[in-house]
């Protein structure tokens, strides 16, 4: 690199922005150096987050039956992956799924909803959802995340007490129509926008592993940048068997670590969250990737299973963070006695019974 990870975090620091070239010098770093790169982005994220890690909530208010055709997508027209298929949950159940997630210490719930977009009805259901859930729960964020908004839908929610709104760019538009056919990137973009007008904070983000280039990398997270994203989820594709991407296994651990620093770099300020996908392709490093990202999906996804939420509340405690709101009382709390976390491992050391001296294979 031309210059050193540490005088591009002192110009963002200061305000400038990440330039192209710098960002493809990221994607580029050796691998041996990837703990300095990390360490570097730490800065920013320790300036603009300290040592919290927002904790976020997921629940599937309506599962598969999708008319869209995204390639990665396991609720996508088409898709014979064995997910779970079902129509709206009930307010009832919507409540208790969301408020599962806050007493697991997520200070922001996303209730999301398969579909190409939401009927009036629809957003209705989901306003009377949010009204009851903040009846229980009045100081969670709610996030909505129901496709693509048409007039007057994004203001309804606002006034339901929906904070904020998800849609994800994915990729970069160059690339799009290789991903899917039954919408478009403007489409999306535009989306993004009904809801920054409406006064929800926007919350978009990306896929990565798919295929993409690096420059088609750099293009999605400056677009996502131009947008003004509050929020960029980087997801890692899960291949799903059952959809054209089956089998597509193009990310490593390193890879993962480069791509969560260029966000981080490209939009300093912004949250950044390590989401679906992190436990099968940054897999050990997960903590590590924690001194980038400042957020995360506690448990499952919406039609795959995650690591276990105290497995996940216990990595954030051991890699020295504390989640966001836990010292307001709505987290998880560490042991008083041994500072250890919400979830320390205190079962007695295991013996070996096996390998060397038994009649039991080794753990090789």
């Amino acid at each position: 690199m031309f210059k050193t990870y540490d005088v591009i975090v002192d110009r963002l620091l200061d305000g400038a922005p990440l330039d192209r070239g710098e960002a493809l010098d990221v994607l580029a770093t050796p691998d041996e150096e990837v703990l300095h790169l990390v360490a570097a982005a730490s800065r920013l994220r320790r300036a603009h987050f300290g040592d919290q890690v927002k904790v976020n909530y997921l629940v599937n208010l309506r599962s598969g039956l999708c008319p869209e055709d995204c390639g990665y997508c396991s609720q996508r027209l088409g898709s014979t992956a064995e997910i779970l298929t079902y129509s709206w949950l009930p307010t009832a159940d919507a409540v208790r799924e969301a408020s599962a997630g806050i007493r697991g210490g997520a200070s922001r719930v996303c209730l999301v909803a398969s579909g190409r977009g939401p009927g009036d009805r629809d957003v209705e259901r989901v306003a009377t959802i949010v009204e009851e859930l903040r009846d229980e729960h009045p100081g969670v964020e709610v996030c909505a995340c129901l496709g693509l908004l048409r007039d007057g839908q994004a203001e309804r929610l606002r006034a339901a007490g929906v904070d904020a709104y998800n849609h994800n760019l994915n990729t970069a538009e160059s690339r799009y129509e290789e991903i899917c056919s039954t919408h478009t990137f403007d489409d999306r973009v535009d989306t993004v926008a009904k809801a920054r007008a409406a006064g929800l904070s926007p919350c978009s983000g990306l896929i990565v592993g798919m295929g993409e280039s690096d420059d088609e990398l750099v293009d999605a997270l400056f677009a996502l940048r131009e947008v003004g994203s509050d929020s960029v989820p980087v997801n890692f594709l899960m291949p799903f068997e059952g959809t054209p991407l089956a089998g597509t296994w193009l990310l490593d651990p390193l890879r993962c670590l480069r791509i969560l620093a260029l966000a981080r770099m490209v939009a300093p300020a912004t949250e950044v969250r390590m989401a679906g996908g992190r436990e099968q392709h940054l897999r050990s490093l997960q903590p590590l990737a924690l001194h980038v990202a400042n957020s995360l999906f506690l448990g499952d996804y919406l039609t795959s299973e995650g690591q276990a939420a105290e497995q996940d509340l216990q990595m954030i405690a051991d890699a020295g963070f504390t989640v966001l709101g836990a010292d307001s009382g709505s987290g998880p709390a560490a042991d008083p006695a041994t500072d250890s976390g919400p979830a320390a491992d205190r079962s007695a050391t295991a013996l070996r019974l096996r390998g060397a001296g038994t009649t039991q294979a080794p753990n090789a």
